[in-house]
């Protein structure tokens, strides 16, 4: 399967989570395409990928969508997760504006949303993930990448303090894949 994604982060996290399957990068099958995400929902864009990437390759192809929801912030910045700064901010430029922002709330309530889509032309199988949590009131740990660092489990520990395989293990991401890959071991037994 190839994972429409650019994202190196994204691609280890998912080959380590679904390692029934050979998954390829863009990269691997020299696919030079970065499809915009410009749907209203992590659905809609997951949906976008995986089907232009599946046009460009005629081969089974995953994408996914995810990002931050936070409670006060009405769901902010969610499918903007990665652009509501512009193209040219850092992880830690958005993460420090979350912080400023939350900080006027009482609710630091948040969630990770992430649906992964799988299609091959003629099925389409959704997995769902979402992980629950709250907004730290400072940027902490050195493992992860984009709102890691500022998204804190009920335990205390940040995603970003995590280890990799700790963090593989409960993230919206993992849960997302898993629940696709129960959809698609169904599928496979069914044929």
């Amino acid at each position: 399967m190839i994972l429409a994604t650019n994202n190196k982060g994204k691609l280890e996290e998912i080959r380590k989570i679904l390692t029934n399957y050979k998954i390829y990068s863009l990269k691997d099958k020299n696919i030079n395409a970065d499809v915009e995400e410009d749907k209203d929902s992590f659905l809609g864009n997951a949906m976008k990928k995986a089907k232009e990437i599946y046009e460009i390759s005629h081969e089974e192809t995953i994408a996914d969508d995810s990002g931050l929801c936070i409670n006060c912030l009405n769901g902010f910045p969610g499918v903007m997760t990665h652009r509501f700064l512009g193209e040219e901010a850092t992880d830690r430029m958005r993460n420090e504006y979350l912080i400023k922002e939350v900080n006027k709330y009482d609710d630091r309530s948040a969630k990770v949303i992430c649906n992964l889509v799988y299609y091959d032309g003629i099925d389409i199988i959704i997995g769902e993930g979402i992980l629950e949590g709250y907004i730290s009131k400072e940027c902490r740990g050195d493992n992860g990448f984009g709102f890691d660092e500022i998204f804190e489990l009920s335990n205390g520990l940040t995603l970003a303090e995590l280890t990799p395989n700790e963090k593989n293990e409960i993230s919206a991401r993992f849960l997302a894949v898993k629940d696709l890959e129960k959809k698609l071991n169904k599928k496979k037994n069914n044929r």
